[in-house]
């Protein structure tokens, strides 16, 4: 999560190779790590290179298969860093021989060094993997405005590449972590022609949530043969009921990024030149799966949460009125607050519901807390009780429903309560 300079430092979150005194795993975490298996075509490694904390891994090297092909989708804000620009600039080529991604700086607002620094990294990886500059992506998450060690990546590079082994998903998915509290990964399969493929992902992120394209750092492989104009409209489509279906705090990441990569060395598939073939079809769902997964994840790891929130709006004008509504709901502190004092307050929902600027009869509104009409034909609900309210809201996983009764759009967010917890993490020190 990237942040603006503060006078204190803190030991970040707990994860492999670092010795810390943060937060305590998300009560929302998955239990366990899932399996995912190794994919042909792709290699990782990761090591400490002291980019801002001591013995704590923050650099990950993937070096892909020849051919592998390539798509991204990125963050949307004026103030993108240095690595986003280089990636939104190379993925022109559609082809990736390398990711290399470092936590603890997020190389941007670094002006003309940060842009350097990146052109310098690829050089070196490009020259480590045997291929062009061209085919290396990079991704960087951390500090904003602090100059990028770019030296002390540069220098394990040669290390990583001769340790990189197939597998480590773990090792690559603590590497890319700062304020997170546990690891992200999901791995799906599916069938294309009758053929087996595979589809790994790993994802961080925890706060400045808010994504206006993907997740702040997701990367996910197959061993899929497919091209990367398939693969960028199949991850295109994808965001939308997921990682731009997210938000923890409102705020949008200068660092955002989700690449998608198809090494094409599982098994022999029928080709595949549309992403509209009926082949693809099976693939598309466990990709979207997949991406839903991870974002999640995120959600259950926002800074200092304690309760996921679910929020559906239905029945709106139209389906953006409906996202629109919805995010103004899961945005809201107060809101947000409610929800984690276990306080059954729908006032706050319809004071969200009317400041979105969409659409809204007070006549027409139905809200609903865990299946519980709260609010309705403009007045509180007739059978609405107090105890099933807050029984509604008091639990980890919380689902509201907001009827518009105007039309038929309809959409779904996920977000988080906001405790103290947000406060001591982002007031006390960077991440």
């Amino acid at each position: 999560m990237p942040k603006t300079a503060k006078s204190t430092q803190k030991a970040p979150s707990a994860q492999s190779g670092a010795k810390s005194t943060g937060p305590a795993v998300s009560p929302l975490a998955p239990k366990s790590f899932p399996k995912l298996p190794p994919l042909a075509g792709i290699r990782l490694a990761t090591t400490a290179a002291g980019i801002r904390y001591q013995q704590r891994t923050d650099v990950l090297l993937a070096l892909l298969a020849p051919g592998t092909q390539v798509a991204g989708v990125f963050t949307k804000s004026r103030t993108a860093s240095a690595p986003v620009l280089w990636c939104q600039d190379k993925l022109k080529g559609g082809e990736a021989r390398v990711l290399v991604v470092n936590s603890g700086n997020a190389n941007a607002f670094t002006g003309k060094a940060g842009l350097d620094g990146v052109r310098d990294v690829a050089n070196e990886a490009s020259a480590v993997a045997g291929c062009r500059p061209q085919e290396v992506f990079m991704a960087s998450t951390g500090v904003i405005g602090e100059p990028l060690p770019t030296s002390k990546i540069i220098r394990v590079l040669s290390d990583l590449a001769r340790q990189t082994a197939a597998g480590n998903w773990r090792a690559a998915a603590d590497a890319i972590m700062t304020t997170d509290t546990f690891p992200k990964a999901a791995t799906a399969t599916a069938n294309i022609d009758g053929v087996k493929v595979t589809i790994n992902g790993i994802a961080k992120g925890s706060g400045m949530i808010a994504p206006d394209m993907a997740t702040m750092l997701s990367f996910v492989f197959t061993d899929a043969n497919l091209p990367a104009s398939v693969l960028q409209e199949c991850l295109s489509a994808g965001i939308g009921p997921s990682f731009n279906a997210i938000t923890v705090d409102s705020d949008t990441s200068t660092s955002d990024t989700l690449m998608l990569f198809a090494t094409g060395k599982g098994g022999k598939h029928a080709a595949i030149a549309k992403a509209s073939d009926k082949n693809l079809t099976e693939f598309r769902r466990a990709l979207d799966g997949l991406l839903l997964d991870l974002a999640l994840q995120v959600v259950r790891d926002g800074e200092g949460a304690q309760k996921l929130i679910r929020i559906d709006v239905t029945s709106a004008e139209s389906d953006g009125a409906a996202k629109r509504i919805a995010l103004s709901v899961a945005n809201s502190p107060l809101v947000k607050t409610a929800i984690a004092g276990n306080d059954a307050n729908w006032g706050r929902i319809v004071m969200a519901v009317g400041k979105s600027g969409e659409a809204a009869d007070r006549d027409l509104l139905k809200i609903s807390f865990g299946g519980h009409v709260v609010a309705e034909k403009g007045m509180r609900a007739v059978k609405y009780n107090e105890a099933t309210a807050t029984k509604a809201v008091s639990g980890r996983e919380v689902n509201i429903a907001i009827d518009l009764g105007l039309g038929k759009g309809k959409a779904r967010v996920w977000t988080c309560d906001l405790t103290h917890g947000y406060i001591d993490i982002n007031g006390s020190y960077r991440s």
